[in-house]
């Protein structure tokens, strides 16, 4: 029978290199990431291998893939690493004097809409406590999550969050964003239909917000023209104030853009309009006290009334 697995000779270091290697899919990409040559973090992989009895990266031209040895372990590191993390930033945050640290990841829809106004009342409660916040794609706050870089990540509904828990944090209206004069400003309602015999301004194709307006185009069996991608709400109704086409935005992000470059918001018709936010993290009750007092918050304001969100179970 094999002798039992040492526990102290599991290297925290080496867990964190693995974990970034399968990441990547590179030994190269998660030793550059690791800053360590190739030579030692292949060193350090076929120690940990040694150690465990068991192949767990799978080698070929394309890179590397966990085995399935590979995967049990890299989900139980994960898990290890990320406490490590935020177990080296809560002492980071005691030695600086803040009274803890949020670690929050969010997309663009949630940054142009309710975050800033929700983030202020929580720095108003909460003073000591230092707010580490990213704007990034939705799928790029769900990995965070996902692997302990960030405690909670604000992502559109459409994106995939295998194993994490997710609560509905926001509700909008998507709307039609058009300039001044063109031949569908003025209109009560515009069938969706109608908006994409036009040119489309829009997000990156990544970016959850333009995957839900190009599925609901497939949907009607059209074809969303996308003319111009930008990165940010600001950039999306500059590029439509120049005439460069129309956009479909939450009403939240657009209405200031909007009132301030005289474009026009119209309803659209015959398709869903509804977009919803959802607060992903990996265990509730895992929770450090800064992003459980942040959830509890959103709640509070959910209750009140001043958030147009429930919180429902949500797993896939």
């Amino acid at each position: 029978m094999p002798a039992a697995i040492n526990l102290s000779r599991f290297d925290l270091a080496t867990l964190r290199l693995f974990v970034m290697t399968v990441e990547t899919g590179s030994l190269t990409a998660g030793a550059e990431r690791f800053g360590i040559s190739l030579a030692a973090a292949s060193k350090r992989m076929a120690e940990l291998e040694a150690h465990v009895g068991n192949a767990l990266l799978a080698r070929s031209k394309r890179g590397v893939v966990a085995t399935p040895a590979g995967q049990t372990l890299h989900r139980h590191a994960i898990e290890l690493v990320a406490r490590l993390e935020q177990l080296a930033v809560a002492m980071d945050d005691y030695r600086r004097g803040a009274q803890g640290h949020l670690r929050l990841w969010a997309n663009t829809s949630a940054f142009g809409g309710f975050l800033p106004d929700l983030l202020a009342a929580y720095s108003a409660a909460h003073p000591d406590v230092r707010i580490d916040l990213e704007d990034v794609l939705s799928e790029d706050g769900a990995r965070a999550v996902a692997t302990g870089a960030a405690e909670l990540a604000v992502i559109g509904e459409n994106t995939p969050v295998e194993g994490l828990q997710t609560m509905v944090c926001d509700t909008d209206e998507l709307m039609l964003l058009v300039p001044a004069g063109h031949a569908l400003a003025g209109a009560k309602s515009v069938p969706f239909v109608r908006a994409l015999d036009h040119d489309f301004v829009a997000l990156g194709r990544s970016t959850s917000l333009t995957r839900q307006v190009s599925a609901a185009a497939e949907s009607a069996g059209r074809t969303l023209r996308i003319r111009v991608q930008v990165r940010s709400f600001d950039a999306m109704c500059r590029m439509v104030a120049a005439g460069l086409g129309v956009a479909i935005l939450p009403r939240a992000g657009a209405a200031p853009h909007a009132a301030a470059m005289g474009l026009q918001l119209v309803r659209l018709d015959g398709v869903w309009t509804q977009r919803r936010l959802l607060l992903a993290m990996r265990d509730r009750n895992a929770l450090s006290g800064p992003a459980r007092a942040f959830v509890e918050m959103i709640e509070q304001q959910v209750a009140a009334g001043d958030v147009t969100a429930k919180r429902v179970p949500h797993r896939s």
